[in-house]
């Protein structure tokens, strides 16, 4: 794996900047935990008062920006999904936030599960993340930990209440 990259290449580009989470990806431990970390003040910010089509059209956009900026970062650093590249988390972890309460017991609850599907990589998430290449595949195996979040949220969810 390529050396982790530091803030001068967080701000040398601006797919790196975007990828890097702003420069979150470039903290030397947990860059993962502290990108998903990140999408809570951007949901703050982007979720007020915005209906279910402007945020869904918002979460596309991001991710079609993540694509591209995971995929020119990840070249420029050598490897095509580089543990400083954040932006999936962020962008996978606001979906989360667009659906589930907006409570702050039911967000912890959604950090932690998403973190541990994110680190687990849980069937088919591994194999999927091998298949597909590129800037969509850093994007989309975090796309598939969201659903795995939001399923059992929903499970849990329909038990309990």
């Amino acid at each position: 794996m390529a050396s982790h990259p530091g803030p001068a290449f967080a701000v040398a580009h601006p797919a790196h900047f975007i990828a890097l989470g702003f420069g979150v990806g470039t903290l030397p431990r947990a860059p993962g935990t502290f990108g998903t970390l990140l999408a809570l003040p951007l949901w703050w910010l982007l979720g007020a008062g915005v209906g279910p089509l402007a945020i869904g059209a918002i979460l596309g956009l991001l991710f079609a920006i993540g694509v591209w900026a995971c995929a020119v970062t990840g070249r420029h650093l050598g490897v095509a999904d580089h543990g400083a590249m954040v932006w999936d988390e962020v962008v996978a972890f606001l979906l989360v936030l667009s659906i589930v309460p907006d409570d702050g017991s039911w967000q912890l609850a959604a950090f932690v599960l998403f973190r541990a599907f994110d680190i687990a990589k849980p069937a088919p998430i591994r194999q999927l993340e091998t298949r597909f290449k590129g800037g969509f595949g850093v994007m989309f195996d975090d796309l598939l930990a969201a659903g795995y979040t939001l399923l059992v949220l929903a499970v849990f969810q329909r038990v309990l209440f």
